[in-house]
């Protein structure tokens, strides 16, 4: 015998899982950590000093 299934129910359920799967794949394309892009201010912040500090001064 067949398993009844209340349609609404199954939809709602759908809808959920392709939501979660969406989340899941902007989380991939778009999340980021804290300390992940906190280093790469850090390293920016670096090399703009690195780079300020090998500059000649009087460059005429």
């Amino acid at each position: 015998m067949a398993e009844i299934v209340n349609l609404r129910l199954a939809r709602k359920a759908a809808a959920r899982r392709s939501k979660e799967a969406e989340a899941a794949a902007n989380r991939l394309a778009h999340g980021r950590t804290r300390t992940e892009r906190e280093a790469t201010r850090t390293e920016a912040e670096r090399a703009t000093r690195l780079l300020d500090g090998a500059k000649r001064e009087g460059h005429d």
